[in-house]
């Protein structure tokens, strides 16, 4: 039987460069982007909306790092978050330096607001002793005023001069562990300028419409311009840019993608958390073993598997149902709240089973059931994991003194 499927524009080939764990370019699947809207400095609140991001379909999250405060937050965020995280820098040499202390996956820079030659080479030397990648981050209203004065207003030209001024000043260095944007508003010139700098350079692109607006308009807006490149084969990894909950970026760019048939439809969104000091378990293999049993099920529910009961539910309360793991046993969790300690080895088979009956019952119901004594349980777990493992398992206090050296 004919394939009736009709196949998009080939993608453009281009140059691979790794954000932690996600591969952007070089033919690997594309990638879903937001950011966070949380002051960086609240660690609690940003890895929250990390995680229903990753819950979401973001496979990378920004975060700003605008300040000290910021830089010392991210310290602590980069090891609990789920997913890679991006530095969003702007005006402050000392914030990217900070940032890349912090240990983020990528650094994001605007051309137009950090301006200095020997400050952009030096963090682009940094950024290559430790392996991180930088997105060129150019944005149409936000130029180098050299540019503005060459060409008048924000053209496709002066966006890839923008690009490739930067790209010069990295190649003195020999960094070329880069990914482009060149963002604007207007979807005209954002597709002009990507079609040319796609002719141009062979780094990989971060499609995007900057300021695309409040929803369904800026969904419009945002798709008309990200979509119409994509079936031209250009573009590895995307972000919708809204006035809204970051989460409806995430969804919105999942949704294209699936629509597009440039990403796989899935029922099942499962997070985990990355394996840190405190994990009691194996969060892998229990991660592998639940997505593996779930998708079996095909439950179109959000699961979350968390490494350690002392901030699992929190992080992950924006999922459907998780399972945290203690001492040899599983504090399982619905929207956050512990219904249930479980053994450990038993953690996968009543996960899959509460799944069920969530989706048969519904929340409520389940909250309804809980065990009553399942909370008191979970936090005598929870400050007995705190005491044995002490509260900087990550290290964390070394990265900010790091900060502090560095910005003072």
């Amino acid at each position: 039987m004919a394939n009736d499927k009709p196949d998009l524009a080939l993608r453009r080939k281009t140059r691979q460069v790794m954000v932690g764990s996600v591969p952007v370019g070089g033919g690997a699947q594309i990638s879903v982007q937001s950011m966070t809207t949380t002051k960086t400095a609240d660690v609690e609140g940003t890895l929250a909306q990390i995680y229903a991001l990753s819950a979401q379909g973001a496979d990378i999250v920004r975060c700003t790092c605008n300040e000290q405060a910021a830089a010392e937050g991210l310290a602590q965020i980069v090891p609990r978050s789920p997913v890679p995280l991006v530095a969003d820098v702007h005006f402050h040499v000392e914030m990217a330096l900070a940032a890349l202390d912090a240990g983020v996956a990528c650094l994001r820079l605007n051309p137009g607001n950090l301006r200095k030659p020997e400050e952009i080479k030096l963090v682009a030397q940094e950024a290559k002793d430790r392996g991180v990648p930088i997105r060129i981050g150019v944005n149409a209203g936000s130029l180098h005023p050299d540019l503005y004065k060459k060409y008048g207003r924000a053209t496709p030209e002066a966006l890839v001069e923008s690009a490739k001024m930067e790209l010069a000043y990295f190649q003195e260095v020999d960094f070329e562990n880069v990914k482009i944007s060149v963002k604007a508003s207007s979807v005209p010139l954002m597709i002009q300028a990507y079609r040319m700098l796609s002719e141009e350079v062979d780094y990989p692109l971060h499609l995007g419409v900057t300021e695309a607006g409040p929803p369904p308009a800026g969904i419009i807006k945002a798709t008309a311009g990200i979509a119409s490149l994509l079936t031209q084969g250009i573009g590895d990894t995307i972000r919708y840019s809204l006035t809204a909950d970051p989460v409806e970026e995430a969804k919105a760019g999942r949704q294209l993608l699936e629509a597009l048939g440039l990403r796989e439809r899935k029922s099942l969104d499962l997070v985990a958390c990355p394996s840190c000091g405190r994990a009691e378990v194996d969060v892998i293999g229990v991660a592998s073993a639940a997505q593996k049993a779930l998708e079996a099920l095909n439950l179109p529910i959000q699961v979350a598997v968390m490494g350690c009961v002392v901030n699992g539910p929190g992080e992950a309360r924006e999922a459907d149902i998780g399972i945290a793991a203690g001492k040899n046993k599983g504090h399982l969790f619905i929207k956050g709240k512990v219904v249930r300690v479980v053994p450990e080895a038993d953690m996968v088979q009543e996960l899959v089973a509460e799944a069920e009956r969530l989706v048969k019952e519904g929340v409520a119901a389940r909250l309804a059931a809980a065990d009553s004594n399942a909370e008191a349980e979970a936090e005598a777990d929870r400050q007995a994991l705190l005491e044995d493992k002490g509260q900087d398992v990550n290290r964390a206090s070394e990265k900010i003194e790091a900060i502090r050296r560095r910005i003072s």
